[in-house]
Formats: C-alpha cells, sequence, structure tokens
C-alpha cells in the first residue's frame, strides 16, 4: 500500500449500524485524522437514528457510500455473506478497506481480494480484535511457565431462548459456524502456528414451522492437530437447545497449564494454584480503528495482516469439508 499520500483527515464510510459500527462512528467521531461522511445499513429506521446519532449522512445503499468521492476509507461491520462483495466495489472504487472477520465465506474469494488489494495498492485490514484481548494477552504472556504446550481446549457456549431470526442463525449469511466466528480458530493459528489436520462436526437444530434458512440452534465441535504436535479441541455453539453458558479456554503443558473462565485466568503447576491478571475486553473495536489510521499515516505496523487472516480461513475451511465429509482433512504443509 502506497504510504504518505493521504491528507488527514480521511474521509471514512461505513457499512452496517450494529454495536461495531457504534463504536468507530463514536472513535472517528473523536479522531482529527478522519471524518465520519457516513454509514449505510439494512434497516432505514435503524440506519437513521444511528447517523442523527453520530452526525452523518444516511445513505441509502452500500454501493453510495463506496462510491461517494468524500470516501477514502470503507469500514464493513455488517453481514458475513455481503463482506466480500462490497470489499471488492469498495477496492476497485480505489478506496481502503477494513473488514470485520470472516474477509469472505469463500477462500478462492478471499485470495482474489488480497490480490485486488495489493495490485490497486491500498490497505486491505481484516479485524481481529479477540488478538488484543485480555485473555489472549494473558495467553501468550504467561505460555512459557508451562512447558511444552500439548493440549488446549476453547469453549463458547451460548444459551439463547427463543433463538433470534436473525442472520448469525441464518446458514447462508453467517457462514459455517468456524468461518463466521473464525476468532475461535485464529488465536490459537496466531499463538501455534500451523495445523496439520482437522476433523469437525456440526449439528444444526431447526424448529418446525420456521423459516428452513434459519437454525434454532448450532453446535460445532472440532479437533486441530497443530504441526508442532498441540491437539486443540473447539466448542461453538448457540441457540436454544442449549442449557449452559460457557466461555472458557485452557492450555495445558509439561509444567503447567492456563486456565481462562470468562475474564478470570489462572496458572496452574506443581506447587498449586496462582491468579493471573487479565485485561479487559472492552474498548477492542477502538483500538483496532486507531491502528488502521496509524498506519496509513504514519506507517506502523498492523497487529495482524491479511495473509495471516486468510491462513485460518483456510483451517475453517478444511473444518467444513470434514463436517461435510466424515474425514479428516489434512492441511498440506506451506
Amino acid at each position: 500500500m502506497a504510504q504518505g499520500t493521504l491528507i488527514p483527515p480521511i474521509g471514512v464510510g461505513l457499512i452496517g449500524t450494529g454495536y461495531a459500527a457504534k463504536v468507530r462512528a463514536e472513535v472517528i467521531n473523536a479522531e482529527p485524522r478522519a471524518q465520519l461522511i457516513g454509514v449505510a445499513g439494512h434497516t432505514r429506521d435503524k440506519l437513521e437514528v444511528f447517523a442523527k446519532t453520530h452526525q452523518t449522512q444516511a445513505f441509502d445503499t452500500w454501493q453510495g457510500v463506496v462510491n461517494s468521492s468524500a470516501v477514502d476509507l470503507v469500514i464493513i461491520s455488517n453481514l458475513n455473506a455481503d463482506h466480500a462483495a462490497i470489499a471488492r466495489a469498495a477496492l476497485f472504487a480505489g478506496k481502503h478497506v477494513v473488514v470485520e472477520y470472516p474477509l469472505a465465506l469463500d477462500v478462492s474469494e478471499a485470495e482474489s481480494l488480497i490480490a485486488l488489494a495489493e495490485n490497486q495498492k491500498r490497505l486491505l485490514h481484516v479485524e481481529h480484535i479477540e488478538l488484543m484481548g485480555g485473555v489472549h494477552q494473558a495467553l501468550l504472556e504467561n505460555l512459557p511457565k508451562i512447558g511444552n504446550p500439548f493440549y488446549a481446549r476453547y469453549a463458547t457456549v451460548n444459551p439463547q431462548r427463543p433463538a433470534p431470526q436473525k442472520w448469525t442463525f441464518n446458514h447462508q449469511l453467517f457462514g459455517f459456524p468456524l468461518t463466521g466466528a473464525l476468532s475461535r480458530l485464529h488465536r490459537f493459528t496466531h499463538a501455534f502456528g500451523k495445523v496439520a489436520s482437522v476433523s469437525c462436526r456440526v449439528n444444526y437444530q431447526h424448529t418446525d414451522g420456521t423459516d428452513p434458512a434459519y437454525y434454532s440452534s448450532c453446535l460445532c465441535s472440532a479437533q486441530l492437530q497443530f504441526q508442532q504436535g498441540l491437539v486443540l479441541d473447539v466448542i461453538y455453539g448457540k441457540g436454544e437447545a442449549l442449557w449452559q453458558t460457557e466461555r472458557k479456554l485452557e492450555v495445558h503443558g509439561s509444567q503447567g497449564g492456563l486456565i481462562f473462565d470468562g475474564d478470570d485466568g489462572i496458572w496452574v503447576n506443581a506447587q498449586g494454584s496462582h491468579h493471573l491478571t487479565v485485561g479487559a475486553r472492552r474498548g477492542l473495536f477502538a483500538k483496532d480503528t486507531t491502528a488502521v489510521l496509524d498506519h496509513l499515516f504514519e506507517g506502523k505496523p498492523l497487529y495482524v495482516t491479511v495473509q495471516e487472516s486468510l491462513y485460518t480461513l483456510k483451517v475453517a475451511e478444511a473444518a467444513r469439508r470434514s463436517a461435510e465429509t466424515g474425514q479428516v482433512i489434512e492441511i498440506p504443509v506451506s
């Protein structure tokens, strides 16, 4: 990406009106290097309230944001299935692009977007705020204490009754569970490197008489074998047929273990349990937005590369293929 060509304030266009878009709008409006030009959203009433709250223009379509001559940077914070199309249009329009994970639901589409960004000499950044979160930072800081890590487990289960009929419960709009929830895998590829093989199973529940495009529950379970020897079990579940909330991450090594239950962490070894200081989860979208502006104006490196996100997307695709075929999927060494 070419550096030194931007003159502040940079014009920013938002796609989406959810929580992430709200935080980004607040950061942009408080940032002298950026100006919020406008926003596009799916629901007109919500869009108008959002635009009024954040003192910006409401665009009728995302194409209007992408094609605005006042917009230099497009931030995509809407449903997963639209990410790739909007990012492609924005890059063709000469805009820098920030997109919430996943970059695309299809690996080949993601690869073509990365190539397009390089050809256009524009930034393409995929947000992965889990890497800046307190649990992940505490994990990285304390890993040396447990010796050789050989087993990890990560479970995030969110019961919801009744299940909401929204895009996060839609097969096509959200995507395969570990693709749509890519962070469940990405924190581990970031910490432990390349994956050798993946085995995965997924179970969906549907409520009788409702639109079959939407499920009422989803439980996805995958086992990853890392090239360095670690075995990881990942459980991702949500919906009305699940009954106990869980957000637990644990890593076991030859000299001890790290256990994170919610935002509480302990280090366990032969001498007993030791409390770990775990930073907050709040403010991460703000940090991501600031990091993007620091990169664009000052050339500072971002905390994650688009190629790293692409690699994890390939791992998620291997999980999807395993769930579909019932086979263990080997991932070629690259």
